[in-house]
């Protein structure tokens, strides 16, 4: 069984990036993922914050989650008001 090894967001390549112990990587483009399940910038906002702050939350969400239902739940779209 492989272990992860680290987990880290590479801004070079804007994708989070998880390293195994048998020498394979997992690259997660992060623009792409934000153009796919993001409709607001709430939620752009939201996946931002997990990436930065806790890439490991970000890599389970995307890989093993449903981030449309997490983005729902976590976010409100307030119109703005003049």
């Amino acid at each position: 069984m492989k272990r992860l090894l680290s987990c880290d967001f590479n801004m070079d390549t804007v994708c989070v990036e998880l390293k195994f112990s048998d020498g394979s990587m997992i690259a997660i483009d992060t623009i792409a993922v934000e153009n796919e399940v993001a409709d607001n910038m709430y939620q752009r906002s939201e996946l931002d914050y997990l990436i930065y702050n806790d890439p490991i939350a970000y890599a389970d969400l995307i890989l093993n989650g449903n981030p449309e239902v997490y983005l729902k739940a976590v976010t409100i779209n307030k119109p703005f008001e003049s």
